[in-house]
């Protein structure tokens, strides 16, 4: 095989209806990826042995595949089986997820049916879909949960993991959250910060965050907060390593905190300073919830 075929990147882009399949689609072609839109699944094969004679004329290819109905659906979760197996080392799956109650808005602000809804309600016809999507998310080399993004964020993000894929074997993306807010449903793993005394109790501290300097020196001269940074870093090194011979192209680690605004964020910080010196690793941070009241 030609250096350029092995070099050629094949991803699909999938999930659930609503969760901004058409927004991913226009990111990645601003990214210069050829894109397919709503491509059958009978169509995948075909289209990868054209992007495989191509070689170099086509290094990057997305297929934005629709598995939302019947046989349609079967045949495409077969094909990214076969796909996969053949070429585990070219093809990926992106899954674009989001919860039921955004994707009720969603659907509402542009007054459509759901797909599957029938005589049912949007709902019916969400819970339907995911039913049948399980198998496929589960599977997925690449979640992103766009509940809380606008059609922006969500191409920033796609920006942030397929931009410069090329240049590291793995994409870490070290997220910070607050667990009264829910769990960043997109993490591979995640890290709890609570065990630290919260700087929120401390007038001088509670209107500042993990970004300020003061709330970072408190919270890293807690008892266990440098131990807890340094294992935490130590552990994901054999994993990045796994990942990147695995073909595991991103990856996301989560800390959280009550609210997201101060420990999480801090130590976030500091773990991904240790992980840039990781060779292979690429590193981007993300502080879902700073800024929430």
């Amino acid at each position: 095989m030609s250096d350029a075929s092995e070099q050629q990147e094949v991803l699909i882009v999938t999930g659930m209806s609503g969760a901004g399949r058409s927004t991913v689609g226009n990111a990645l072609e601003d990214l210069d990826w050829y894109v397919v839109d709503n491509l059958p699944a009978q169509m995948l094969r075909p289209l990868l042995d054209l992007a495989e004679r191509a070689g170099d004329s086509l290094p990057k290819i997305a297929a934005v595949v629709d598995v939302r109905g019947g046989r349609l659906f079967s045949e495409a979760q077969e094909a990214v089986r076969t796909l996969r197996a053949s070429m585990p080392s070219k093809v990926r799956v992106l899954f674009l997820d989001a919860t039921d109650a955004a994707l009720v808005r969603r659907f509402e602000q542009v007054r459509r049916p759901h797909p599957l809804q029938g005589d049912g309600t949007l709902l019916d016809g969400i819970l339907a879909e995911r039913a049948r999507m399980e198998e496929l998310r589960e599977t997925s080399d690449v979640i992103i949960d766009t509940s809380e993004l606008n059609i922006h964020q969500l191409a920033t993000t796609i920006s942030e993991k397929f931009a410069e894929s090329d240049r590291a074997g793995v994409q870490v993306t070290v997220l910070s959250f607050g667990f009264k807010y829910g769990l960043p449903t997109d993490a591979d793993m995640v890290g709890d910060a609570r065990f630290l005394p919260n700087p929120f109790w401390v007038p001088a501290l509670r209107q500042q965050s993990g970004l300020d300097e003061p709330v970072t020196t408190y919270v890293m001269q807690q008892d266990g907060a440098r131990e807890f940074v340094d294992a935490f870093a130590a552990s994901l090194v054999p994993v990045l390593s796994g990942y990147q011979r695995e073909n595991k192209r991103h990856a996301t680690i989560a800390i959280g905190c009550t609210g997201g605004k101060h420990r999480s964020v801090t130590l976030v910080g500091e773990l991904a300073a240790r992980l840039r010196g990781l060779p292979g690793v690429a590193v981007s941070v993300k502080h879902r919830d700073l800024g929430r009241e």
